[in-house]
């Protein structure tokens, strides 16, 4: 089995969909050796931000990971800015990437647009996406379809460099996440379900019981009066049982006919969401006690990960000239 990598960026606030779309397959998957998970602060840095901001939730996030189950025995945790492998392979990397191949990249156009003033590292944080997967071997991507390009640019460079200065780097591929990963914004069902842009609509997992109840009592649902599961024409609904879904291991087709109105479907939806929330809440305010026992985990993390992405760094230098052979 290949490693596999996830990184979540400390920006915004964790929601529902972050834990479903990427912390419960990670704590689901953990394998000795094979699992590296890390906090991407770098990532951060590419838009407007607080330091101070950053900070916070570079650990409100670390600690999450525990909270949620990630095991430091079986998972290597780190903070990505810790291991300096990182920003070094990033480098090498630009170095056998195009202007045209970043330029492109959807999520640069979209970020840049209307903007007075774009940071570089926003165009080239791709690239160090992809040194983040190439440092560790890992085969198995898992990210949502919003993610595919930037998967595929880290191939189309793993493949280039290897190509030009010999077989360093195991190019990867993406996973699908389940389909939970999908979970809408409660008030823009269209909308994934977002860190940072609708509060409103986003079921945050630090947020008390009582204001997950209301989020979701408020739900926004559609038109007609039965409860039916059509993810095309009925939105709202849909979501709703994709939430209850995921919360119950349940098919969400099925549940629908469990149900006689809207109401009765929220109040279960609301019921579940807080069932799986509250004793991670409860974990996380534990954690919180001692934060030294976090920070401690995150520095045998980042001396674990460092390890391996030492190797890895000095074989590309090796490669593309930088080291004796």
């Amino acid at each position: 089995m290949s490693r596999r990598i996830t990184g979540l960026t400390p920006s915004g606030e964790l929601h529902l969909g972050n834990y479903f779309g990427a912390i419960k397959p990670l704590v689901d998957h953990q394998v000795p050796g094979k699992t590296i998970t890390f906090v991407s602060d770098l990532h951060a840095l590419t838009l407007d931000h607080d330091p101070a901001q950053v900070r916070r939730r570079t650990m409100e996030f670390a600690t999450m990971l525990l909270a949620a189950g990630v095991d430091p025995e079986r998972t290597v945790l780190f903070v990505q800015s810790h291991v300096a492998g990182h920003a070094e392979l990033h480098y090498l990397l630009e170095s056998a990437t195009g202007y045209g191949e970043v330029r492109r990249m959807i999520q640069f156009r979209e970020k840049s647009r209307n903007r007075r003033h774009t940071r570089v590292s926003l165009l080239t944080y791709p690239v160090l996406m992809a040194a983040d997967i190439l440092l560790y071997d890992a085969l198995e991507v898992p990210v949502g379809e919003d993610q595919r390009q930037h998967v595929e640019l880290a191939r189309d460079i793993a493949e280039r460099f290897n190509a030009a200065y010999g077989p360093v780097f195991t190019p990867p591929r993406m996973v699908n996440p389940p389909v939970a990963a999908r979970i809408m914004d409660l008030t823009r069902p269209t909308a994934k379900m977002s860190k940072s842009v609708s509060a409103a609509g986003s079921l945050r997992l630090l947020d008390p019981p009582e204001v997950l109840r209301h989020t979701v009592m408020r739900a926004v649902t559609d038109a007609g009066d039965t409860v039916e599961y059509d993810p095309a024409y009925r939105p709202g609904l849909a979501n709703l049982l994709t939430i209850l879904a995921a919360c119950t291991g349940e098919d969400p087709a099925r549940l629908a006919g469990t149900f006689r109105g809207y109401r009765q479907l929220k109040e279960a939806v609301a019921d579940a969401v807080v069932a799986v929330v509250e004793p991670i809440q409860r974990r996380y305010a534990a954690l919180g006690e001692d934060p030294d026992q976090v920070r401690k985990i995150l520095r045998d993390g980042a001396i674990r990960a460092g390890e391996i992405a030492r190797g890895r760094v000095d074989e590309a230098k090796r490669a593309i000239g930088l080291l004796s052979a």
